[in-house]
């Protein structure tokens, strides 16, 4: 089962192939082993590493994991099941922003899935989905780890928590086009 835009399954997950090869420039590699050399195990390395990977090619495809692979002398295999039980991971192509909202049980409560709602109107996609200009996806995640603050949502790297209503909302994603 291939992944789409947005989408995970625990069972049969493939990372996307772009066909281009990937490698990292010389800084990335120094920072790689860098990492490396941090941990007594260089598996504990593989975290930070593809993270670095996402930044650096918008998400992690196939060869992107390989890439990391290669960069910290690690199984492809090992790497590539980091990459893919991890929801922080992007496996395939993501809108310019990322929009994450807590699902949660401490969220819904608190209004996570009106937040949804707002969203996917406002955007006119469905969660899991990119707007057609490539400027927004949209996910509904597990816990980002604000359950007193709730409903959360995080957009890129930025969480934002308590006075979530749907101006507010609106006012973010404005000032985001």
């Amino acid at each position: 089962m291939g992944v789409a835009t947005g989408g995970r399954a625990i069972i049969g997950l493939e990372l996307v192939t772009t066909g281009k090869p990937i490698e990292f420039s010389d800084a990335d590699r120094q920072a790689i082993a860098d990492m490396r050399a941090r941990y007594p195990d260089g598996r504990s390395a593989v975290m930070p590493a593809l993270w670095l990977a996402q930044k650096r090619f918008g998400f992690l495809s196939k060869e992107a994991v390989a890439a990391v692979a290669r960069a910290l002398d690690e199984p492809e295999p090992e790497v590539a099941a980091v990459a893919t039980f991890y929801s922080m991971y992007n496996l395939a192509p993501v809108g310019r922003h990322l929009l994450q909202v807590c699902m949660t049980l401490s969220c819904s409560l608190l209004g996570a899935d009106a937040l949804v709602a707002h969203l996917e109107k406002k955007l006119g996609i469905s969660a899991g989905q990119t707007t057609s200009d490539g400027r927004f996806t949209l996910r509904k995640v597990e816990c980002l780890a604000s359950c007193g603050t709730g409903p959360c949502w995080q957009v890129n790297e930025n969480l934002f928590d308590e006075t979530l209503d749907a101006a507010a909302v609106d006012r973010l994603l404005d000032s985001l086009k």
